[in-house]
């Protein structure tokens, strides 16, 4: 077991007091980034470069060769899963992911089968192995999926959507067939999570990316429910340490208290949740991660140091804060504000 070299993430997701807040950024390894774009190209399309091992280790190492960044996460995306249940995952340059074989009727999720990461899935933990081994100790690797929620709308949509019309139809008109479909997605997930785990994931984040876009009862129901059985599936120690789970719900202020009743770790946050306010409703239970608008980093270095400060400030003193973004950095976003951004957060938290 390599000793890490820089811990404070995890001790912070712990709860554990640290030197200064740590952070990291969803979507760090991205278009922003020049380097990033040239190895893209060099892949030939997203999905080759997720399915490359040594490319998609290169581009996971990027964004730490730039900033003291205090975590690292795999480069790969959350419909790896559904891809590998058959569905032929494509991407249209400007529009998204798309699938060629959605799922529509009970029929259709009645084909598909829970994955076997090993077999289905082995250029994923490949590379977690990889990345694990180049950065020797460095920061902690996060490994990640989505909810069975999220990727369950992106299957039945066939594409992203805004209004979710065909799941939503699907959970009030056809529950029972939504849920099957779910608990495939739930065992795939765990299956998925756990291989990552013992390629060399330090810590597991869920993306539960659309469960803000239901109503309360359906987020316990269809989202939470099945984040919750994931959690408890999860491999609890490996390397000889616990291995924390993040859940973000991006819209999920109104759960925070159901959310950290699951067993997970560290709740992240989106921007339209106030910190100070989240750490008040879980108390001691959970960490909490997050939440700066990404938009703020396109405004200037006073502004981002202000945000930044602002944010420090509502969480206040005590342990068990990573500070991130809300949700992932935008393509448009220049390094240089990342550069101000990250080091803002160093800066102020040691002071």
């Amino acid at each position: 077991m390599t000793q890490l070299k820089n811990d404070r993430f995890l001790k912070a997701l712990f709860r554990q007091p640290v030197d200064k807040t740590p952070v990291w950024m969803m979507r760090q390894a991205g278009r922003y980034l020049p380097e990033y774009r040239k190895v893209r190209s060099q892949a030939g399309d997203f999905m080759s470069l997720c399915k490359n091992t040594e490319l998609a280790c290169e581009v996971t190492l990027q964004p730490l060769e730039r900033f003291e960044l205090d975590a690292a996460i795999l480069f790969s995306d959350i419909l790896t899963i559904p891809d590998a249940m058959g569905l032929g995952l494509y991407f249209e340059e400007g529009e998204g992911p798309k699938f060629r074989k959605p799922v529509r009727t009970e029929a259709d999720v009645d084909q598909l089968k829970v994955i076997n990461t090993a077999s289905d899935l082995s250029y994923v933990t490949d590379a977690v192995a990889l990345i694990r081994r180049e950065l020797n100790g460095r920061v902690p690797l996060i490994g990640f999926s989505g909810s069975p929620w999220t990727l369950a709308t992106y299957m039945i949509e066939g594409q992203s959507s805004r209004d979710f019309s065909r799941a939503k139809t699907m959970l009030y008109t056809q529950p029972e067939v939504l849920h099957q479909l779910l608990e495939k997605l739930a065992l795939s997930v765990i299956d998925y999570l756990n291989a990552q785990i013992r390629a060399g994931a330090q810590v597991v984040q869920i993306f539960d990316t659309w469960g803000g876009a239901l109503g309360h009862d359906a987020y316990l129901e269809f989202s939470l429910a099945y984040m919750n059985k994931i959690v408890d599936g999860l491999i609890k120690h490996a390397d000889g340490r616990d291995v924390p789970v993040i859940l973000f719900t991006k819209g999920g202020g109104h759960w925070l208290e159901a959310m950290a009743s699951s067993g997970c770790h560290c709740l992240g946050l989106d921007w339209t949740v106030d910190l100070g306010s989240a750490k008040n409703r879980v108390g001691s239970k959970v960490s909490l991660q997050g939440n700066m608008d990404p938009a703020v980093l396109r405004a200037d270095k006073q502004t981002i140091e202000s945000q930044v400060q602002t944010i420090l400030r509502s969480f206040g003193s005590g342990n068990g804060h990573i500070f991130n973004l809300g949700h992932g950095i935008t393509p448009d976003i220049d390094p240089a504000k990342v550069k101000i951004f990250i080091d803002a957060v160093h800066r102020f938290s040691e002071d």
